[in-house]
């Protein structure tokens, strides 16, 4: 079994650095430790308080390795509910690693990714959303998909979700106390109360279904591509967002060929930004391979920034984004280069182009000066806005595709549930469905034992069999 044994591992990132944090878990943490460690104070083992940080020496055969802090967790107050020693030791790889080797030496195990995370999964330290969400906080690289993190691991999801599951599970256990007394025509279940209780239901997980969007930009990072014609600006504009030379500006058409893409962080929020290549159409085959990819990267973006100069045909332009909208796309018309008319955004061209769109999508139209840093300013606080505007009234956003599978699947069992109340279907092919349902919400958080479930709630509620 992947659970079984003590294992140990790195706990800190691999290389030298000032410390490193090794951590062993298992049964047998503490005896092992006990074969390596000399407490400064000369204590016994035994006598070493659990949640205490203790100065010795790490020896192996009577050669001391290095001087170490040690920490002991005793079961089950440990972040994996089992014996946990973590030692800090000084951060030379090798000092690692001969620690490392001592305990492998002894019968310990080296453990698998994310092994420690399961066993307090397995030990109910935390459920399998809270899971998720260590490696979630682990990888975040925003202020934002830290606090989604950061929730999720906190327990309120979590939460949530289970008071979802107990709800389907009271319907459940009504409709089937329905069924076992069917012969006696004795009614449990409201159908009005019911068909009020689904309402609910699907208000709340539709909800929290609509929050992926939003959560997984934030989680990902906002894709947001810069495109237009060749020679208008956008590599001087990736330039003047990040403040540095990402990209080579020339005025010969064609310069970008390929994407550029790079990081930044605006109010909390990671935007992923992608320079691409001049939109047009070219005999020179590398280019036209770049323009391709332009069109692609615009697919999967979630904000277009369109460039454009106030010496351009609004058709052509609304034709050119016409050719890269897609659903879910919020597009920024950006007039560029206003430094060259006394600083003035042309409305009336933003209006035209507007116009010939025929309101096919929502543009935010502003004027900026990739040589003026003062101009990108509503450039950039308009993008924040974008990706704010994503928010759903959910108060819990979701930023896990797992879940959002999960919630999708319960929300299309819990519309045949509506439909089959609708059409007076019997309890018993209900019943089908709202198990279905209490799996799918009950997945999430790695709670699907439902059969137990339901009868815990059916005994704890009525007198079965008087």
């Amino acid at each position: 079994m992947l659970t079984e044994g003590t294992i140990i591992a790195l706990a800190t990132p691999e290389g030298s650095g000032a410390i490193g944090v090794i951590r062993l878990s298992g049964e047998e943490a503490f005896r092992y430790t006990a074969a390596f460690f000399r407490p400064k104070s000369r204590r016994p083992w035994d006598e070493i308080d659990a949640n205490n940080t203790v100065l010795g020496d790490f020896e192996e055969r009577g050669v001391i390795i290095d001087e170490v802090l040690l920490t002991k967790f005793k079961a089950p107050h440990s972040y994996t509910g089992e014996e946990v020693v973590e030692i800090s030791c000084h951060g030379s790889s090798y000092i690692q690693q001969k620690i490392i080797s001592c305990f492998l030496s002894k019968g310990v195990k080296p453990a698998q990714a994310g092994e420690f995370t399961l066993r307090a999964y397995l030990n109910q330290k935390m459920d399998l959303s809270q899971a998720e969400a260590v490696a979630d906080l682990i990888a975040a690289e925003s202020e934002a998909a830290h606090q989604l993190a950061f929730q999720q691991m906190r327990g309120g999801f979590s939460k949530k979700m289970e008071a979802l599951r107990q709800e389907l599970i009271q319907f459940k256990a009504l409709i089937e106390l329905e069924l076992d007394f069917s012969e006696e025509e004795v009614e449990f279940a409201n159908l009005n109360e019911l068909r009020s209780l689904l309402n609910n239901l699907h208000r709340d997980i539709s909800d929290l279904k609509n929050s992926f969007n939003y959560g997984n930009v934030i989680k990902k990072g906002v894709p947001v591509a810069i495109a237009g014609k060749p020679n208008v600006g956008k590599s001087s504009l990736l330039n003047a967002l990040f403040d540095e030379e990402k990209a080579i500006v020339s005025n010969i058409p064609g310069t970008t060929r390929d994407t550029i893409e790079d990081t930044l962080i605006l109010d909390g929020i990671l935007f992923r930004f992608i320079d691409t290549a001049g939109l047009r159409e070219t005999n020179d085959t590398i280019e036209a391979i770049g323009v391709e990819r332009a069109r692609e990267k615009v697919k999967k973006a979630s904000v277009l920034i369109y460039l454009y100069q106030n010496d351009t045909d609004a058709k052509i332009i609304a034709n050119e984004i016409q050719g890269l909208m897609h659903k879910g796309l919020c597009i920024l018309l950006v007039e560029n280069k206003i430094d060259l008319n006394q600083n003035s955004h042309s409305l009336n061209l933003a209006n035209e182009i507007e116009s010939v769109l025929e309101h096919e999508s929502d543009l935010i139209s502003i004027g900026i000066s990739t040589k003026n840093a003062s101009t990108l300013k509503p450039l950039k606080n308009h993008l924040v806005t974008v990706v704010q505007n994503m928010k759903s009234e959910s108060n819990l956003i979701i930023h896990n595709s797992r879940h959002f599978h999960a919630l999708s699947e319960a929300l299309k069992a819990i519309e045949t549930i509506q439909d089959g109340l609708d059409h007076a279907l019997p309890g018993d092919l209900l019943s089908i469905d709202l198990k279905e349902a209490i799996h799918h919400i009950g997945s999430i958080t790695g709670n699907i034992d439902n059969d137990q479930d339901i009868l815990g709630a059916i005994f704890s509620q009525f007198c079965i069999g008087k």
